[in-house]
């Protein structure tokens, strides 16, 4: 697939490289998790991989755990998706981060938007790109809760839903929680995430060298 360029903040789309169009094209979906607080970490681990560009979509609850200064990448809100489009003609910027994407990872994968993808739900720009997203490229969920939000039943009924519709689960592992219990929830370690990614791209036989 031939990427389409989208603009990044205060960047004119013309100014887009060749060389960036080149590379293998990750799209970082984030929620409102307390995991959320790892997404400059997350970004920046992703960023060492040579051939790799990333974009950020977030929620407006994330948005609360990160500081976007930090953040060195495009990143995509609801306020975005709005002021994108004007009128017939123009692009729809979740239709159009879905097509640029070669794999979309959602990490944190909270509560609320577990449930709302497992539903079809789709009323913000992250859930519009899950829900018009291509089946036949690969996206990657990492679920993080309180664990006795992980423990509900329902829980497993929308972690399995997901996995039908052909999306991949990152497991949540056992460790202390924020909140101060302790038990499974917390989304997997950055490292384990950005080997997964890098498990893709040699499966897609992705060049090494950018």
């Amino acid at each position: 697939m031939e990427p389409i360029s989208l603009p990044e903040p205060g960047i004119p789309a013309g100014n887009s490289s060749s060389v960036a169009q080149e590379k293998f094209h990750v799209l970082l979906g984030v929620t409102g998790s307390v995991a959320a607080l790892k997404l400059p970490l997350l970004v920046a681990e992703l960023l060492k991989i040579p051939a790799l560009e990333v974009k950020v979509v977030t929620t407006e609850r994330a948005k609360h755990f990160y500081n976007a200064q930090e953040i060195p990448v495009a990143l995509y809100g609801d306020a975005e998706e709005w002021q994108l489009w004007k009128g017939r003609s123009d692009p729809v910027l979740h239709i159009e981060l879905r097509r640029w994407a070669d794999l979309m990872v959602v990490a944190p994968l909270d509560a609320n938007t577990l449930a709302k993808v497992a539903n079809g739900i789709c009323d913000n720009l992250l859930t519009c790109v899950i829900r018009a997203w291509d089946l036949s490229k690969p996206l990657l969920f990492c679920p993080a809760m309180n664990t006795a939000m992980w423990e509900h039943p329902i829980t497993a009924r929308h972690v399995e839903q997901l996995k039908a519709f052909g999306y991949t689960e990152i497991p949540c592992v056992v460790k202390k929680l924020v909140c101060g219990d302790e038990g499974r929830g917390a989304m997997a370690e950055v490292w384990t995430i950005v080997e997964r990614v890098k498990k893709i791209l040699e499966e897609r036989d992705v060049p090494r060298q950018s």
